[in-house]
């Protein structure tokens, strides 16, 4: 299912009943009949690409970091900052791999070198693998459960405080959305999350709590006192903290909301299937940025089936495209793309499965 860098509006009544009748064919399908469409060659790892890629992803951080600590103008220190940034989502998709079983058999070695690539964007390994194995992946765009980038409906809307309403505007910005990961997964879903289960398993997400925060506080003193003070704390953590945040949020966003793509409130209305292969998302990028990106919006395939190894999503989903092209959600990004998608998915009607920009919720 292709999709130009225009999105054209049709009429509701035709889209609902494509919708509907692709949804029936997944049902019938089923994952695992979906997922056997990927060539077992596509699973096979390869240890100097996985450890060159963290190699690289660890260079380019460390020099970003390094020009922090040796330059005098504070604009260069900041310049290095944005830099940095970039290349701590870079470390946070290799960990992303990591956590999923895709790159090591032996998942001590995972959870080491993952937890390592993930510290830069303080985010705690255990706890974000909890959180996104299970509930994300295990229950994609069924929102009792996923609720990341849950929609609201308008009733919701209309029955939220203006405060509440304030937020969730600017979360649905292709300019602020990094507050959506910062309060609703990064906060709440991390640091003030109260995990249960047995003691070892809630003694492994506290350990993992204070790994990150003695990393903070450590790496925070370092840039204070030989980076130049505020400025240096700033350029180091604050503001790569702020630009990996972005970065997530997008391209989570991306990943699953789209004017065709539906969310379900009902559990006889969804299945792995729907959530795995009709309801995320394929974006293409230039050969550089997906390299950069470590394929990260070649979607579907990574749902399908999480042990994919980053390096061979492409391929991948050539197979899944080649069986099941007709409901794979695919386009090439473009800003003008973006800014489409964000301008029309922001109320939804989980009866209907019809998105509402605020004036059409308020209008009706």
């Amino acid at each position: 299912m292709q999709h130009g860098a225009a999105l054209t509006v049709e009429a509701d009544a035709q889209k609902s009943d494509t919708t509907e009748l692709a949804l029936d064919d997944i049902r019938r399908i089923g994952l695992r009949h979906i997922r056997a469409q990927v060539r077992p060659e596509r699973y096979q790892r390869s240890l100097p690409r996985t450890l060159g890629w963290l190699a690289i992803d660890l260079g380019v951080y460390l020099t970003f970091i390094a020009g922090i600590f040796l330059v005098e103008a504070w604009w260069l220190k900041l310049l290095f900052g944005l830099g940095a940034g970039c290349a701590v989502a870079m470390l946070f998709v290799w960990a992303h791999d990591a956590a999923h079983g895709a790159l090591f058999d032996n998942r001590r070695l995972s959870e080491l070198l993952g937890t390592v690539a993930m510290l830069p964007s303080l985010n705690m390994y255990r706890l974000w693998d909890h959180g996104h194995n299970r509930v994300h992946h295990g229950f994609t765009s069924y929102s009792p459960i996923d609720w990341i980038w849950r929609p609201w409906t308008p009733a919701e809307y209309a029955a939220s405080s203006r405060s509440q309403r304030l937020l969730y505007r600017l979360e649905r910005t292709p300019y602020l959305c990094a507050l959506h990961y910062l309060i609703q997964v990064w906060w709440k879903g991390m640091v003030r999350f109260v995990p249960e289960g047995n003691d070892r398993a809630v003694r492994r997400m506290r350990s993992a709590r204070l790994v990150t925060l003695v990393f903070a506080l450590v790496f925070g003193a370092l840039a204070w006192v030989f980076a130049g003070g505020f400025v240096g704390l700033l350029a180091a953590v604050v503001l790569p903290f702020i630009v990996f945040n972005y970065f997530i949020a997008l391209f989570v966003f991306l990943h699953h909301t789209h004017p065709e793509i539906p969310f379900f409130n009902r559990r006889d209305d969804w299945c792995q299937g729907i959530g795995q292969l009709y309801c995320s998302t394929v974006i293409r990028c230039s050969r550089l940025s997906e390299a950069l990106t470590h394929n990260i919006l070649i979607h579907v395939p990574h749902h399908v089936s999480p042990r994919i190894p980053f390096y061979q999503l492409k391929e991948a989903c050539s197979d899944l495209k080649a069986v099941y092209g007709d409901y794979i959600h695919e386009y090439r990004f473009s800003w003008a793309t973006v800014g489409e998608i964000f301008r029309r998915c922001k109320l939804y009607d989980f009866d209907t499965r019809r998105w509402y920009t605020f004036e059409e919720a308020t209008a009706g």
